[in-house]
């Protein structure tokens, strides 16, 4: 049977659960109270957004105080960043550089931007073929002087996991704490920030199945961490705003749920997207990028044609109503090669001529068997 829609750009943003809505709409209809209040209205707000964060949470392996909301993955990057360096300058003015990776997501990398222009230095490294930190690289990169190390849990053009754990012990041997931005990992990988010794950690809501515009920053107890936004004193005086109700029960639930069907789901993102490779690298012309196997995002798969543009690719799909990526949402429009593949050491060309395909829990067989027939149609009439 052919789906009437088969959606694989999962890595851009997923599908609210119609769970996830259904604890939303409550705060969004009858229980509008803002959770400052002291009236009852008030109260059950503030009652949500505590349930909120105990779920969060649980998630990360957390406590409740230790989880700050925000609008998405991009705020909790600048949070993490600006707010961490500042407080750890002014505290120990030595410790003025940060370190990262050549292929992170633009949150973090014009955020370091920022940082040099107040003064930090930067070092950037480079990874390997497949997308790949080796944690002896930090070990070389580092010094006392460094005050945190950045580096994404998983990659979300290419979906390379990298060993958060190994690089958060790297970083510790030196003083400096570590954040991960983990908006592409988050529920897709075991992240447990106690286990790994994460000090912070992005996630973003509309990545697991909760609304666009929410998300949260991790931020261990013991972490110096200024506020980049100022106002009420909401959110342990790091992120003043009215709290945003709504996408806020609706990321808790999101959570809640991803917990308790992450082996699962994993476990079936895993087989379809082998499925999607082992197929799609029978054709003729077509390769992977980036890892296979473990050290491989659960969800994504990424190719590249040696005869078809990207974005050909995307629209004789999007005709067939399968919505996938040639690039990074939060870069599109840009015509500049994708500076995540170019640091694998692709060609411009080749950098033009990829497709990502990622999945959530709700991609089916049915929707393989439609996206593989699609590309074998694609492929023979530009052979």
């Amino acid at each position: 049977m052919v789906p009437e829609i088969v959606y694989f750009d999962n890595g851009a943003t997923t599908a609210i659960a119609p769970e996830v809505l259904e604890s939303m709409m409550p705060y969004l209809t009858t229980e509008y109270g803002n959770p400052s209040s002291v009236h009852f209205m008030g109260n059950t707000a503030a009652k949500g957004l505590r349930m909120a964060r105990e779920q969060v949470a649980n998630s990360l392996g957390s406590l409740p105080s230790e989880i700050v909301f925000t609008s998405g993955g991009t705020e909790s990057d600048n949070l993490a960043l600006i707010g961490s360096a500042t407080a750890c300058r002014k505290n120990d003015p030595k410790r003025n550089r940060i370190v990262t990776t050549c292929i992170e997501h633009e949150a973090v990398l014009e955020t370091c931007e920022e940082l040099k222009r107040r003064g930090f230095d930067v070092t950037v490294l480079s990874v390997d073929k497949e997308g790949y930190l080796d944690p002896s690289i930090l070990d070389d990169a580092m010094s006392t002087d460094v005050c945190l190390v950045s580096i994404m849990a998983a990659n979300n053009i290419i979906g390379t996991i990298q060993d958060i754990a190994d690089l958060s012990k790297v970083s510790h041997e030196y003083g400096s704490y570590f954040h991960t931005d983990a908006v592409q990992g988050y529920t897709k990988m075991n992240i447990n920030v106690e286990r790994d010794k994460i000090d912070m950690l992005s996630l973003s809501g509309h990545k697991i199945h909760a609304p666009k515009g929410i998300g949260a920053l991790y931020v261990r107890s013991n972490v110096p961490i200024s506020p980049i936004i100022f106002g009420g004193g909401q959110e342990m005086g790091l992120r003043s705003s009215t709290e945003n109700i709504p996408g806020i029960i609706g990321l808790g639930k999101a959570a809640e749920m991803s917990m308790e069907s992450m082996d699962k789901d994993i476990q079936l993102m895993t087989k379809l997207r082998d499925e999607i490779i082992d197929d799609m690298l029978k054709m003729n012309g077509v390769h992977l990028n980036g890892p296979i196997g473990k050290k491989r995002l659960c969800n994504n798969a990424h190719f590249r044609f040696d005869k078809l543009k990207g974005t050909d690719v995307v629209l004789a799909l999007s005709r067939a109503r399968i919505a996938a990526s040639s690039t990074s949402a939060c870069s599109a429009g840009l015509s500049e090669p994708s500076y995540v593949l170019t640091s694998l050491g692709l060609s411009p060309k080749q950098c033009t001529s990829t497709l990502r395909v990622s999945l959530s829990r709700y991609n089916t067989e049915d929707d393989i068997v439609h996206l593989i027939n699609a590309m074998k149609t694609i492929l023979r009439d530009h052979s």
